[in-house]
Parts: structure tokens; sequence; C-alpha cells
């Protein structure tokens, strides 16, 4: 009995000590609980139940706005969009995180590779969608990519010397504005063409352009068509239209054809002082004809934030955002895989490739799940960006659920109850893959 009464005595210590502890554990979690509730746990209990209300709150419509949410294209038309992001995102970013992080082991500076691709974590999806918004731009002047679009292109393909360029009026040539323009009446070989044009300014003229040269003194042969095509506005005003003036400059580079009975008989280009000659001419009329090719607007690149095209690049200012992000997690696990594996796989002969696909990834695989996952739930709540870098006029066509959200309850759309429908239903997408990475955390705990 006694020692019973001793073991109890010394046993009543250790219970106060444990009950002390936890009520002092209660006391410093109790600050980060009640910020819990009232940040996180409030929030979701109140938008469930108001998800059940109209649009004022006054009104229980139940399931209402989750019929609506299947109803609305706009609607569907988000979590469509949704679907498409994650699916190519994270895989994308996980492929590419892949890759580099293999490729930063084979490179001298690493570290400043990884760095540079590191830093686009440390810019707010505000500041990045500025930054893609502008590189976006259409106008080659002011989008990035779009300058550098047209400088490709222009060095491969000959671009229109003069898309303003029209004909003078009531001289000698027909055709709408944009071309193609031809003679009003039909020529026979040995006779001169002048073909005057008007709307260039002098600041666009190409720079090799030299003084008109008369029709007249093209002296062409029996089987010749020759001419000059020129700038039919002399500096001041001055000179006569339809005629070669002192002081009027050819324009050099424009495609001329003799057509006949609809087909291309010859081809010429006008020379620095805007003068041709078309050879080989059979005897017979023909129509001298300028196409429309010489008067094209200029090629002002790709736009990118089409229709079609706005989410796939949205996207893309994602990856330039998180490719680091995948790199350096897949990096540190690539770092901790047993090298004497590796190196009996290349003894045994084992190429780069068979190693990295047999011995690499299968290794790698408990980290790329978890890099794949993570970047799931975060391209889940992507806004920032869509918001951003879509304009007004195909914002619909780039939304995602969060934006979509967004709109329905705050962006002119004042329906909070159709709002914390969506809001519930995202939450009903993440909260899966939330669950999946704390799982997988907690074995790799263990």
């Amino acid at each position: 009995m006694a020692e019973t009464l001793t073991a109890r005595a010394a046993a009543n210590p250790r219970r106060r000590a444990q009950r002390r502890k936890r009520r002092l554990a209660v006391v410093f979690v109790l600050p980060a609980l009640l910020l819990l509730g009232a940040l996180v746990v409030y929030p979701v209990v109140f938008s469930i139940g108001r998800s059940f209300f109209d649009a004022g709150g006054e009104r229980f419509v139940g399931a209402g706005n989750y019929a609506a949410i299947i109803d609305d294209p706009a609607t569907l038309k988000a979590l469509r969009n949704s679907t498409i992001w994650v699916v190519v995102a994270p895989l994308l970013l996980t492929g590419l995180g892949l890759m580099l992080a293999v490729l930063t082991e084979k490179v001298r500076w690493a570290t400043a590779f990884k760095l540079v691709l590191f830093l686009p974590m440390a810019v707010s999806f505000l500041a990045a969608g500025i930054i893609f918004r502008l590189a976006y731009e259409q106008d080659p002047d002011r989008g990035v990519l779009n300058a550098a679009v047209v400088g490709v292109h222009d060095a491969f393909t000959d671009r229109a010397a003069y898309p303003t360029a029209r004909a003078r009026e009531g001289h000698g040539l027909t055709g709408g504005a944009g071309g193609p323009y031809s003679t009003e009446e039909t020529v026979r070989p040995g006779r001169p063409v002048s073909l005057g044009f008007v709307g260039v300014a002098p600041d666009a003229m190409p720079a090799a352009a030299k003084a008109a040269r008369a029709a007249a003194d093209a002296a062409p042969g029996p089987d010749v068509i020759a001419g000059v095509a020129y700038l039919d506005f002399a500096p001041g005003g001055a000179g006569m239209p339809g005629t070669v003036d002192p002081g009027e400059k050819g324009l050099p580079g424009m495609t001329v054809e003799a057509v006949r009975d609809g087909r291309v008989a010859a081809s010429a280009t006008t020379a620095d002082d805007g003068s041709f000659r078309l050879t080989g001419l059979a005897d017979g009329e023909y129509t001298v004809r300028l196409p429309a090719a010489n008067f094209a607007a200029p090629y002002q690149g790709v736009n990118w934030l089409s229709p079609a095209l706005v989410t796939p690049a949205i996207i893309a200012a994602y990856l330039w955002v998180w490719t680091g992000f995948a790199m350096v997690l897949i990096g540190a696990g690539l770092a901790a895989i047993p090298r004497d594996a590796l190196e009996a796989a290349r003894m045994d002969g084992a190429t780069e490739g068979q190693i990295f696909r047999k011995i690499t990834v299968p290794l790698l695989a408990p980290v790329l799940t978890v890099v794949f996952v993570t970047l799931v739930i975060n391209v889940m709540k992507v806004f920032d960006l869509v918001y951003i870098i879509a304009p007004g006029p195909v914002q619909e066509e780039a939304n995602v659920l969060a934006t979509r959200m967004w709109l329905v309850s705050f962006g002119g759309g004042n329906d909070q109850g159709l709002g914390s429908a969506l809001s519930v239903v995202l939450l009903l997408l993440v909260v899966p893959a939330m669950l999946f990475n704390i799982r997988r955390f907690r074995r790799s705990g263990a």
C-alpha cells in the first residue's frame, strides 16, 4: 500500500508538469489558431454558406448557383482554360526543370546559371504580367517579341516599299487602294509608259531613289515596253501632273509586269531612277500592271494576344516565372542521388541516355511528383497573370476559374452568390492535390 502511494506521489508532479507544458503550448499556439480561424476557416465556412444565396444574399436559392455554373458559357470556358493550365503548365515546368537541372551539372558556371533562371521568382506576378503585356504588344515598335519576329521575317522576305502609294487619278492608271494598278489602255511594244504615283512621304522614299528618268528617254525596242514609275509630286508643288518634272524622283524596287490574255508575259524591277524594261515581247496589245505586293502593308508580326493565342501566351509567361523553382527543387533531388549507382552503370557500358531514363528519372520520381503536384495546386489558383496580360476584348477567352470568380463577384458582375459557388468549386479542386502532397511529405518524413 505504501509503495502504491509513493508511486502516485511521484507520478503527480510528472502529470502536473505535462499539464503545464500543454497549457504553455496552447498559449503559444493560440494566436496562430486565431489567425488561422479568422483568415482561413471563417472565410471558407462563410463562402460555403454564401454560395446557397442569391446575388444580394437575401434569398436562399439552394444549389441554384452551382447549376448556373454549368449553364454559363463564360464559366464553362474558364473551366476549360483551367483544365488546359493544369494539364500543360505543370508538365512543361516539370520537364523543363528536370532538363535544366541535369544540364546544370554539365556546365562550369552552374551556380550563376541557376541564379539567372531563379531570378524571375523574385519578381511579383503583377510585375511579370506588366513585362509580358508589353512584350506581347502587336506594334513592333513597342513589343519586343514582334520586333524580333518582324526583323527575322524582313531578313528573308522583301518588304513592300510603298504601302501608302496610290496612282495619280486621271493619268492612265486604274486600281483601288493597295493595288494592283494597271494601265487604262493597252500598250504595244516600242511605246514608252509613264506610271505616276502620289502618297509617298519624302522621308519614306528609299535612300537609293534618284531623279526620275523621262519615259521618252527609255528608247524601247520593237519587242520592249519601257517606261518609268515615279513620284508625281515635285517639291513645292510645282510641275504638271502626269509628266516627269525636274525634282521628281523615281520609285526604285517596284515590280512591273506585262500582262496579255490574263498571263504575265514579262516582268521587271524598276531601277533607282524608276525606269524599267519589259523585254522579249511578241507583237500585240499588253496591259502594264503593278502587283499589289508593291503596296502591301508592312508585316506586323504575330498577334500574341488574339483569342487563339492568349492562353498559350500567358502560360509562357508563367513558365518564365516558375522554371527556376522547378529546376532548383529537382536539382536538390538530383544532388542526393547516390553517385555509385551512376558510376556503376557507366562502368557497365550504359549510355548517358540509358542512365537518365533507367536510373536518374526513377530515383527522382518522388521529387518529380512533389514538384508536379505543387505546381498543379499553384496553377489552379493563378489569377494575376491572366488578369493583367489578357486585354479587355479577349479577357473572357483567357479567363480561368480564379479570374472568373473575381469578375463575377467584384469585377462588374456583383453576384457574390455565384462567385462564392465558384470559390467552393475551386477549393474542392485544390484540396485533393493538397492532401496528396501532405501525405507525400509525411511519408518522406517517416
